[in-house]
């Protein structure tokens, strides 16, 4: 997931997008203590995209402060 598509996407999105992402980590990391994955990869890939909708969601919270701030 690109960080200009994330942009594009509402905070609503964004958090229930964080919240599918966790879940699929989570039955992933449950999976491949019992079997081996097909894709391993993937893990770090969720990973990585939670963080960047954190990050995204995190610049908006800030934004959002510096301007009721009249910064």
């Amino acid at each position: 997931m690109r960080a200009d598509d994330i942009r594009e996407m509402s905070a609503d999105e964004i958090q229930s997008r964080i919240a599918q992402l966790e879940e699929e980590r989570f039955r992933l990391k449950f999976r491949s203590a019992t079997e081996p994955l097909e894709d391993p990869l993937r893990l770090r890939w969720i990973r990585k995209d939670v963080a960047r909708l954190k990050t995204i969601l995190r610049e908006r919270l800030l934004e959002t402060g510096a301007k009721a701030r009249g910064e």
